[in-house]
């Protein structure tokens, strides 16, 4: 019987009499924006009034008719997939479930409760800040929670977010708002069965190489009395059967299965990410009584930790293949989560295998995602690593805290284990190495502010959650699957060699030197650990998006709304400190922004080719953060609006599967050839030096080749050997790497920063290729032109921007629209008007160099 699901939907405060409409899934905040109840909570400092939603307790109210069919059969069930988060759900008056976290779902059987025809469902939400208020004052003293920004919500130093299995984020980051939310946020139905009900379907991975996959359906049945039948599974034209005895309840039942020579799901850059579809059935004689079915892609995938002279070794293996991780850290797509559409999530994955990447980070701060985030992962070929919802918070141990944990890890692995990109669990994020527990001089000072005694308790929990229950949880839902305990650690040594610092030869690396610690772009090509999980820049959206939540009276840098939307401290300050380092200063505001962009791409190109040159030394690169929750000045590579900022172009360039890398030390210029592909590459590699008039200086070609997944110096000279006489801050080294007769990649080196640069005004010519149907340009240039912006009206990408242009050198470039529709993200179109400026255009007229 198809599931009924549950509309018409109105809700109101508890201590209010009206009701209003509301939308299901969804919640408080978002049901008060569209009855007109509040203003857009983004806009400019209202986040700072809607802080008294949180406070309140809220009532969502529907009816439903139920069919004398449904009533006939032997289970009524009431499904939520998500409630948020301390629920009391009623039924014609009644109680009949109580929820208490937001990443499990909730199932109860109403037959019982309901009558044909008409019928009332209730859900009262208490509100998650007074619900955890009294915790906080029982547990006697405060958990370490350095990202709730308690103080907005008018609370003082009174962090509650750890006791709550919510998003961590809803409390507030240093680059997201405080919406505490409530709310019914994933879909709520009533599912009618009898006889028989597949509650799980899983293909168990045992044996898979390319000669043959052993996989085992292991099937989850409840059966309302003893039956014997038959389990038939069938994928790719095979079908495996067995008989099967079933007993009355829950049972799991086994069905082993080979399939010769499959097609093995691969990472985007190494082949194709192949997917089958299983359907498994089961029959009682030539009836069908229950059927389910699952797609899942056969790979094998191994975390390989092996010692070696540095140190060791951290990469994912990948059906045999040691795998360079190139990507981004995810955080949620939007601060109220039922507004992400599924065109969103496509923009997203799809925005990064544009961008030359085959791995996302899952970050612990915010939900685990949807299934349409996993599948669309699946099938771009995009590896993920899966953190646990913990993040940069010490939590508590008590055992309804650890059973509810256990709950939720178990639910979520479970209903996630068949989605081949996940290729890592991983405890939470930045725990371990911020409470380093070993190190009395390590970590982010919160031990000191507790006893002996408190400090071995709290750190009991923590191993408690992160030691025992979480990995416990993943050996037995996902056999075989890797699990991480924080994200950076080094090891289980329980010493002080446990903990991850910038100079770790072993496990995975946060390295915030850069931006935090105010230190040089250079130290980027300093620090390289064997994984780079977290790192990055900041920048501002470009003006458009900007000007969504500011008035041009708040186009200045300390005004309040820039300062409401700059969540991480002094971080416009810092944006400009750096500005000032490295590139003149912008003449306004909005050349400001603009620039904020060229300096973020600038540190994010520093930072990953410095991973890449030191392959396979450094096996992964993920930078923070691939998108944002709400317009916001930002570390992403994307703003909320999912436009792509200069860094997102830079990392697309930077991360090439085959690509160039100029490494400038002391007095000495290396070209760098990178290969993650698993073919050897041989081609041609071109060196010309020119001046900013376009005039070539000097040129020299030479063959190259490197081996498969190989890293390695393909050119070398001294910087005076190269400029000669040459005014350094008037030059630009460009590379060229040619496989036959494609340009697989192009580079170019200054010899001074962007402030030494002798800029001058271009004339940039932007011209239709006839015959394209308005999608592809040529773009060209009257003098040399730094970091060219090509802004269209449509939204959507261009195949590159944000590129230097050579005169002489003119750039062939197409435009694809986000398409709203279908499997695709991205359409060939006309981008409309076209903008385009360089750098020259932003900088102050003392800084452009007189012709």
């Amino acid at each position: 019987m198809k599931p009924q699901l549950l509309g018409n939907w109105t809700f109101k405060a508890c201590d209010e009499q009206e009701w209003l409409p509301a939308k299901v899934p969804g919640c408080v905040h978002t049901d008060l924006l569209r009855n007109g109840i509040i203003a857009d909570p983004f806009y400019g400092t209202n986040e700072h009034d809607l802080q008294w939603i949180d406070k309140k307790d809220w009532e969502y109210e529907a009816s439903f008719d139920i069919s004398e069919e449904q009533l006939a059969a032997s289970h009524l069930e009431l499904v939520f997939d998500g409630l948020d988060t301390y629920a009391d759900v009623y039924v014609n008056g009644k109680v009949v479930l109580s929820a208490d976290n937001m990443f499990r779902s909730w199932r109860v059987d109403i037959k019982d409760r309901v009558t044909e025809g008409k019928n009332q469902i209730r859900v009262l939400f208490r509100s998650p800040i007074q619900e955890d208020l009294p915790k906080l004052e029982k547990l006697g003293y405060a958990l370490p929670a350095s990202n709730d920004q308690s103080e907005v919500g008018g609370m003082g130093d009174k962090r509650v977010s750890i006791f709550a299995r919510k998003a961590p984020y809803h409390y507030g980051w240093d680059w997201g708002p405080r919406f505490v939310t409530s709310g019914i946020w994933r879909e709520c139905r009533i599912e009618a069965w009898s006889e028989v009900e597949i509650r799980n379907l899983f293909i168990r991975q045992d044996e898979v190489n390319e000669s043959v996959a052993r996989v085992t359906a292991v099937v989850t049945v409840e059966a309302d009395d003893e039956l014997n039948g038959n389990l038939i599974v069938t994928a790719a034209g095979q079908e495996w059967k067995s008989e099967l005895k079933l007993d009355s309840g829950t049972n799991i039942a086994q069905l082993e299965m080979e399939i010769q020579n499959p097609k093995l799901w691969w990472s985007r850059g190494l082949g194709d990410p192949n997917l089958y579809d299983f359907r498994a059935e089961i029959r009682s004689g030539d009836r069908v009584i229950a059927d389910a079915e699952v797609r899942t892609g056969l790979r094998s995938v191994k975390l390989i930790q092996k010692a070696d002279q540095a140190g060791t070794s951290f990469y994912i293996e990948l059906n045999g293949t040691p795998v360079f991780a190139k990507g981004a850290n995810h955080i949620p797509n939007d601060s109220f989560l039922t507004e992400v559409t599924e065109e969103r999530y496509r923009h997203e994955i799809a925005s990064a295998a544009e961008s030359n990447m085959n791995m996302l980070r899952v970050w612990g701060g915010g939900i685990y995602e949807e299934k349409i985030f996993y599948d669309l992962c699946d099938e771009y070929g995009l590896m993920v690593w899966q953190d646990f919802m913990f993040a940069c918070s010490m939590y508590p141990g008590d055992e309804a805290f650890l059973e509810s944990v256990r709950l939720e890890a178990e639910e979520n692995i479970t209903r996630l284990r068949n989605h081949p990109s996940i290729v890592l669990w991983c405890g939470n994020n930045e725990i371990d190495s911020a409470w380093a527990h070993y190190d009395e001089k390590a970590g982010w000072g919160w031990k000191k502010d507790y006893s002996h005694e408190i400090r071995e308790k709290i750190w009991a929990d923590y191993e408690a959650i992160f030691h025992r229950v979480l990995p416990e949880a993943v050996s037995l839902c996902a056999p075989g699957a890797e699990y991480w305990p924080s994200s950076p650690i080094v090891s289980l040594s329980r010493d002080k060699n446990q903990h991850s610092n910038p100079s770790t030869t072993s496990g995975d690396i946060h390295y915030w030197g850069v931006w935090h610690n105010t230190e040089p772009f250079d130290n980027y090509n300093v620090y390289v650990g064997r994984f780079m999980s977290e790192y990055g820049f900041q920048s501002f959206p470009e003006p458009r998006t900007v000007r969504t939540y500011a008035e041009e009276t708040d186009m200045e840098l300390e005004s309040k709304v820039m300062l409401a939307h700059q969540k991480n401290g002094a971080g416009n300050r810092l944006i400009k400190n750096y500005m000032d380092q490295y590139m003149n200063e912008p003449k306004d505001f909005p050349s400001f922004l603009y620039m904020s962009q060229m300096l973020q791409a600038e540190a994010m190109k520093t930072a990953i080719e410095a991973h890449r040159r030191n392959k396979p030394y450094c096996m992964g690169t993920l930078y923070w953060q691939m998108n944002d929750c709400w317009p916001v000045a930002s570390w992403a590579g994307m703003d909320y609006l999912g436009r792509w900022k200069a860094m997102q172009y830079v990392a697309k360039r930077s991360l090439r599967d085959v690509c160039l890398a100029i490494e400038q030390k002391d007095d000495t210029l290396s070209v760098h050839l990178i290969s993650d592909i698993s073919e050897s590459v041989t081609g041609e590699l071109h060196l010309a030096l020119y001046n900013f008039d376009g005039e070539e200086l000097q040129g020299l070609s030479l063959p190259v080749h490197a081996d498969p997944q190989a890293a390695l110096v393909v050119y070398q000279v001294q910087v005076d050997e190269l400029l000669g006489t040459h005014d350094p801050s008037s030059v630009v080294l460009c590379a060229e790497l040619k496989l036959g007769a494609e340009l697989v990649d192009h580079k170019e080196h200054y010899f001074v920063n962007d402030k030494e640069l002798q800029l001058q005004q271009a004339d940039i010519k932007v011209t239709e290729v006839a015959g394209s149907g308005g999608t592809s340009f040529k773009v060209e240039s009257s003098r040399f032109a730094r970091y060219v912006w090509l802004s269209a009206e449509v939204e959507g990408i261009f195949s590159d921007n944000f590129f230097d242009l050579i005169p002489g050198k003119a750039k062939i470039v197409t435009f694809s629209a986000r398409h709203a529709g279908g499997d695709t993200a991205f359409i060939p179109a006309s981008p409309g008007d076209v903008s385009v400026f360089s750098m020259a255009d932003c900088i102050t007229a003392e800084s452009v160099a007189v012709q």
